[in-house]
């Protein structure tokens, strides 16, 4: 019997109560915008609604933020427009040099191919259509892993959000792994299993030996046809689990699918606000496209699928792979697709399987997911590329191979494209920064237009935001991750320090 602890309303959503209710979803407050802008009939009014609509309940430091974000990026674009004559004499000395000219050509192909490749995107993006999740009767029989560490009572709601889901409880098996927390993790999962009882089987790790090993205890102990991993601070609707497992039945050759994750704790906390934008842009669009290639390059251990042949298949290498002789104890995510992929199998995207996710609230633990991911990228795009370029698939492999050629391609130049920065920053301080906040404002249009064409306009603000605190302060990321891929280390989740 499903959990009546707690109410459907308060376990679907976030700390801060944030629904995810498809309903708000489609029914965006850009949808209410455009509607009151067509009712109004004073130019007056349609500004004041305007802006009453898009700064509803948000607080003052937000108000000056995004306020600051648009006061920045229009001084850039007058800066440049009055500095044109400075502009054409950095180009002309550009041209100068025999370097110049090369790396002037280098960066135009760049762009073209990435132009291109967006422009590619957008079009499989329209094609695009989630599979529709199929009858009780042809689930297959699923095996749910929740690994935990340092996660406190947030793997309790975690846990309950999983067993309100609307999934035949005879076909669900769900186990959650402490691994070694120094937290009161394992006090939260016990009150779950008073709470589910048989439902839900708690196991806890001698010691704490990383996230890819309470998996791979999961997957040995799991009796489904299917494993999925949800991290233990995420929040599924009761629809998720049945719509991210429903490809394996229509699809033979589907090895894995990945869920459309958003942000829990985007209410208060400007950096969730801006990563909210940032995960729809992520998942919605790109994944999209990449599942229309078969062919999504990673499943986030947020919400993730894998056919249970899949997985055993490469468990052996998963769990002993190593990195310049080191074992991997970062982007266990990545690596289980990149293995499947190898196989030959498809890995698709489930837009209509939601997940919330917490995520980092201060620029420290966000520098360090993205450190994380960064090192996980640059090693996983090594090992793909002794594969990809192989026979490793019977259908098509030229969507596979043009995923890979384009994030190649971005880590490759991107300890150029700094040094670059810096000689710029150097020598025209006032046209680089000018230069790059006009860039900003026109490249981050896009995903605030998509964002806001699908969910809200007061909330798709935040991807300017997000753009110049990526370009700004967290530039070094890509370098940093590529100078230090053999470090390994989880780098969150670590409880603070007492003093």
């Amino acid at each position: 019997m499903k959990s009546e602890a707690i109410t459907s309303e308060q376990l679907y959503s976030s700390k801060n109560n944030i629904s995810i209710n498809e309903n708000n979803f489609a029914n965006s407050i850009f949808q209410m915008n455009i509607e009151a802008l067509r009712n109004t009939f004073s130019p007056y009014a349609k500004i004041e609604e305007f802006l009453n609509r898009t700064f509803e309940n948000v607080s003052q430091m937000n108000v000056i933020v995004l306020t600051g974000t648009f006061l920045l990026m229009f001084t850039g674009a007058f800066l440049v427009y009055d500095l044109q004559p400075e502009f054409e004499a950095f180009n002309l000395s550009r041209m100068e040099s025999t370097l110049g000219l090369g790396f002037l050509i280098i960066t135009t192909a760049l762009l073209a191919f990435k132009a291109s490749f967006f422009l590619y995107k957008g079009y499989l993006y329209l094609k695009y259509k989630p599979i529709e999740s199929v009858s009780d009767e042809l689930l297959p029989t699923t095996t749910v892993i929740v690994p935990a560490y340092n996660e406190g009572k947030l793997v309790y709601q975690t846990l309950l959000s999983i067993d309100a889901s609307d999934f035949p409880e005879t076909k669900l098996q769900l186990l959650a792994i402490d691994d070694g927390s120094k937290d009161d993790t394992w006090y939260w999962m016990q009150q779950a299993k008073k709470e589910l009882g048989d439902r839900l089987t708690i196991l806890q790790q001698p010691k704490n030996q990383g996230k890819r090993h309470a998996l791979y205890r999961g997957f040995n102990l799991g009796t489904g046809d299917v494993f999925v991993t949800i991290d233990s601070d995420s929040i599924v609707k009761p629809d998720t689990l049945r719509n991210l497992v429903s490809p394996f039945v229509t699809n033979e050759n589907c090895g894995a699918v990945a869920g459309n994750v958003r942000v829990l704790n985007n209410k208060k906390a400007i950096l969730p606000k801006m990563l909210n934008v940032s995960f729809v842009m992520s998942f919605e669009f790109v994944r999209s496209a990449e599942s229309m290639l078969g062919s999504v390059l990673c499943t986030p251990g947020a919400l993730a699928a894998y056919r249970k042949t899949a997985v055993f298949a490469c468990l052996p290498e998963w769990i002993d792979q190593k990195f310049m002789g080191q074992p991997s104890d970062i982007g266990e995510d990545r690596a289980m697709t990149n293995m499947i992929l190898k196989q030959g199998h498809h890995v698709l995207f489930q837009k209509n399987a939601y997940v919330l996710t917490d995520v980092p609230e201060q620029y420290k633990g966000l520098y360090k997911m993205f450190i994380r991911w960064g090192r996980s990228n640059v090693r996983e795009n090594l090992m793909m590329a002794k594969f990809v370029f192989k026979n490793f698939r019977k259908e098509s492999k030229f969507g596979a191979r043009l995923l890979f050629l384009s994030q190649f391609l971005t880590i490759a130049m991107t300890i150029p494209f700094l040094l670059f920065m810096l000689f710029f920053v150097a020598m025209h301080p006032i046209l680089f920064v000018s230069s790059t906040l006009l860039g900003i404002l026109i490249v981050s249009s896009f995903p605030v237009l998509f964002y806001a064409k699908k969910h809200n306009l007061s909330e798709a603000l935040w991807a300017y935001s997000y753009s110049i605190l990526y370009t700004f302060g967290l530039f070094w990321i890509g370098t940093y991750s590529i100078l230090t891929a053999a470090k390994s280390g989880w780098l969150t989740r670590e409880l603070p320090q007492k003093n």
